[in-house]
């Protein structure tokens, strides 16, 4: 039997000058965030390398999971699978979530465990009295492998901050590994709620900033973001000594922790953190007339939203933020115990979840992690196809259920659930394409074929069957790469300019000036310096099959969409993000009153068009033609460059 699995060389040539059908913009987002650089061969991945990184990465890891129970492994049925697999990744039918194209197939899996692969996470801190410091080191931890955490409050006031005792010549020498940045963190934490020594810190080791980190990839940012982490920590701890740690000091603490890990990159939030509506200073505490320093300092990087309960939440009274800023989304958790879909009746499968990850798709227990993939309806002709589709999805990220990551907790109950998130995205696209109501039968008949392969695949596996399988997660620049609208979300116009950023010395940008893109200095930043350091990229662009754009869509129309995919589709959740107009706001309470008893979460955005270089500006038929006519295709054949990787699962990454 060989020892590794591989795509045979006659199958992989038909791909390997194939030119994918993409976007200008998919292309470069791809070599921006995807492409991994190939040290022994001086070059970057092309689409093609990707792709068989990725496919060979999962058939190995089904293989050696075979091998080690001998369990049956028939090396020409796997062959054919995986050739599909690859089709179907090569022409965006379906692909892995961003961390997968980043991650699987990689070296650093094969060392570091699975969690690299995973997209989200959620911990809870009800029994911080009991665990510590446990909920902020795993959430570092998950943080620096590029896992969205979500967390509660529910440790507020169960535990009194004692004061450390004298250093006493402990020393701490960090080591320049993510093992012992947590660490650090850990002891200078407990060092307070346990009353311990606080050691001395010795930072020598720490690689210096721009120094390439091999293994994940990207580059080092030194110790200085690790420095003002303990520095803040101290100042918050130190400044509750003898009072009992409150909510909002445990989100400021985990803020922290989130500026450390995006420090250097270009800011945008990895958290999500999930309070009690009825919690006074949590409610308030990104009021910007209050707290101007905080919100600049670190309250930037979480979104917050709440728990309530179906027929006892006055949403009149919880809205009144959410009407003027978007915050806090809201979260029964009533419906998710109950349901996997809603138009099935109650299973209490999910009894023991406790929240969800940042962007609302995926429904956790503590200390629990989730992967997902992704299909593209509407890049298919009929349903068979669609079917076919699901199966090698949900085989991809049941996959990356059989490697354990380095938590005995987060493997004691992933183990159990299997859970996974195979999710849809370009959904409008789709209705636009096939027709609403055949779609919602798509999803019907979808679900239940994704449930006999589980039934399949588990049984073959040996592995508990997985307890929820479906999602709808806001993608972004997965969607980009395909070319559909991000999830359940509506396209922005039928034709508008997406901008995007860029490093001002990144080698991309002699690409794109060569080919006659748009590039201008950020007007963003705090010096002309700072501004100069980043470089925005217009892309014009065509909606296909476009019929309204964002702004054409009430609040009620976008509602009964994720009502309809929570009922038919979705046994997790659905991401979805209402857009308002300022009109709309005080429908918002009407609308949860509505819908509350068929829905698991929900967030809300006001549509606001204030700011210079937006993300997204509305264009006519006539510009685009004028902004494409002397447009060249994008030369990547002699690019080396270093991409970012997506960094986190959160609703920030679908406006890169």
């Amino acid at each position: 039997m060989e020892k590794f699995f591989q795509l045979t060389e006659a199958f992989l040539i038909k791909y390997k000058n194939k030119k994918p059908n993409w976007t200008s913009l998919g292309e470069l987002v791809y070599y921006r965030t995807y492409s991994r650089y190939i040290e022994k061969e001086n070059k970057n991945e092309t689409w093609y390398d990707t792709i068989k990184r990725v496919v060979e990465g999962v058939f190995n890891i089904q293989k050696e999971h075979c091998e080690k129970l001998r369990l049956p492994w028939k090396p020409y049925k796997a062959q054919k699978s995986a050739q599909i697999m690859y089709d179907k990744i090569f022409n965006f039918k379906f692909s892995p979530a961003g961390r997968g194209l980043w991650m699987m197939g990689t070296d650093f899996v094969k060392e570091k465990g699975g969690m690299p692969l995973i997209n989200c996470a959620f911990v809870t801190t009800e029994d911080i009295d009991v665990r510590g410091s446990f909920p902020f080191i795993w959430t570092m931890d998950c943080s620096m492998l590029g896992v969205g955490v979500s967390f509660d409050i529910k440790g507020a006031n169960k535990i009194i901050i004692k004061e450390p005792k004298e250093t006493d010549g402990l020393i701490y020498d960090i080591p320049d590994t993510r093992e012992g940045w947590v660490k650090s963190v850990e002891m200078l934490i407990d060092a307070y709620f346990y009353g311990k020594q606080i050691p001395k810190y010795n930072y020598n080791l720490i690689r210096k900033a721009g120094s390439l980190i091999k293994g994940f990839g990207g580059i080092s940012s030194g110790s200085e973001p690790l420095k003002e982490l303990h520095k803040n920590i101290n100042k918050l701890l130190s400044s509750k000594i003898g009072d009992y740690l409150i909510s909002v000091d445990i989100v400021d603490l985990m803020n922290f922790i989130g500026v450390c890990i995006v420090s250097g990159n270009v800011r945008r939030s990895a958290q999500l953190a999930l309070g009690d509506y009825k919690d006074t200073e949590y409610m308030t505490m990104k009021n910007p007339k209050k707290y101007e320093k905080e919100l600049k300092d670190r309250r930037w990087v979480s979104n917050n939203s709440v728990f309530v309960k179906v027929g006892e939440t006055d949403y009149y009274n919880v809205t009144q933020h959410t009407q003027e800023n978007g915050e806090p989304g809201f979260v029964w958790l009533d419906n998710i115990h109950k349901y996997g879909r809603l138009i099935d009746s109650p299973d209490f499968r999910d009894r023991k979840v406790k929240g969800l990850n940042p962007c609302g798709e995926i429904i956790l227990e503590s200390a629990e992690m989730c992967n997902l993939a992704e299909s593209y309806p509407s890049h298919h002709k009929n349903l068979e196809e669609f079917l076919e589709t699901l199966k090698y999805a949900y085989l991809y990220a049941k996959t990356v259920t059989l490697i354990p990551t380095h938590y005995e907790e987060t493997n004691q109950v992933m183990m159990k659930n299997r859970r996974v998130g195979t999710s849809q995205s370009g959904i409008i696209d789709a209705f636009f394409k096939h027709g609403r109501r055949t779609m919602l039968d798509w999803c019907d008949k979808g679900y239940k074929k994704l449930r006999e392969y589980d039934e399949i695949y588990s049984d073959w596996l040996c592995i508990p069957r997985s307890i929820r399988i479906t999602t709808v997660k806001p993608s972004g620049t997965v969607a980009l790469l395909a070319n559909v609208s991000p999830g359940i979300h509506y396209p922005h116009d039928e034709y508008y300019i997406r901008r995007i950023r860029l490093a001002s010395n990144s080698p991309l940008v002699e690409i794109l000036k060569k080919a006659n893109y748009s590039l201008e200095y950020s007007k963003y930043g705090t010096t002309e310096e700072d501004k100069k350091r980043t470089i925005i990229v217009s892309f014009p662009m065509h909606q296909d099959f476009f019929r309204k754009k964002k702004e054409d869509v009430s609040i009620w129309e976008q509602m009964k969409n994720a009502v309809d995919y929570q009922r038919f589709w979705s046994d997790n959740s659905v991401s979805c993000t209402v857009t308002f107009k300022p009109e709309e706001a005080k429908d918002i309470p009407a609308t949860l009153e509505a819908y509350e008893d068929n829905l698991k979460a929900i967030s809300f955005l006001p549509l606001k068009h204030e700011y210079e270089q937006p993300p997204y500006e509305s264009i006519t038929k006539e510009q685009y033609d004028e902004l494409i006519k002397n447009l060249k295709p994008l030369d990547f054949s002699n690019y080396t460059g270093l991409p970012k990787g997506e960094k986190f699962c959160n609703t920030d990454t679908c406006e890169i």
